[in-house]
């Protein structure tokens, strides 16, 4: 039987409780056999992160920890070269069975970026697109998406069929917490507690993560 997977990418600089929940959210309701969170190395798009690697990667496993739809994929921390998304559907399809349907998580922002990336027009070859939009979202897409998702836009999640190649969109309520917010915190030595899962928390504080340079 073929499985449903989504796969959701980020620095996760640190993890936090929107990511977190956000992600479970999605996996109930698209009814997900597994959805993984695949922390980028170099991401082409954004600033380098703050921390390693090794640690971005442990505050992961460490958030996810007692939550069984919820899995860590490290393998754009093994590529060394830019985390493209492309190659790592391309890695992916390579281990599943030809049927498994595999969706890619954006925000409506990435969505609406999607031409600036990297082979981008391959992207529905391999997945399904599974954009999240928030009620403030309210810009359109841009020129150069039009005719696609006028061709590829499903509106019912749950008929969504075959392993690849459709647009289904869903919404969010946003909590709003960001990565950013929360290195802004620690620098500034105040807490940052119940905006990430404690384990993590505890793990920042006992590697010295996000504190000002002295």
């Amino acid at each position: 039987m073929a499985r449903r997977i989504g796969i959701f990418g980020g620095t996760f600089d640190p993890v936090h409780i929107g990511h977190l929940r956000g992600a479970l959210e999605i996996a109930e309701e698209f009814q997900f056999d597994e959805l993984r969170l695949i922390p980028s190395a170099r991401p082409p798009h954004r600033d380098t992160p703050q921390v390693s690697a090794a640690d971005r990667l442990a505050m992961v496993e460490l958030a996810v920890q007692g939550e069984a739809s919820l899995r860590v994929d490290d393998r754009e921390l093994r590529r060394d070269k830019p985390s493209y998304s492309i190659d790592t559907l391309e890695s992916l399809r390579a281990e599943l069975d030809a049927d498994d349907q595999l969706f890619l998580l954006l925000g409506w922002d990435a969505f609406c970026g999607l031409p600036t990336w990297h082979r981008w027009a391959e992207l529905l070859e391999h997945c399904h697109l599974l954009v999240l939009q928030r009620p403030d979202a309210d810009s359109e897409a841009p020129e150069a998406l039009r005719d696609l998702l006028a061709a590829r836009s499903n509106n019912d999640p749950q008929a969504i069929d075959g392993p690849a190649g459709q647009i289904v969109f869903a919404w969010q309520t946003p909590l709003a917490v960001s990565a950013t917010q929360i290195r802004q915190l620690l620098a500034s030595g105040r807490s940052a507690r119940f905006l990430v899962p404690d384990a993590v928390l505890a793990y920042i504080h006992t590697h010295g993560l996000y504190r000002a340079p002295n």
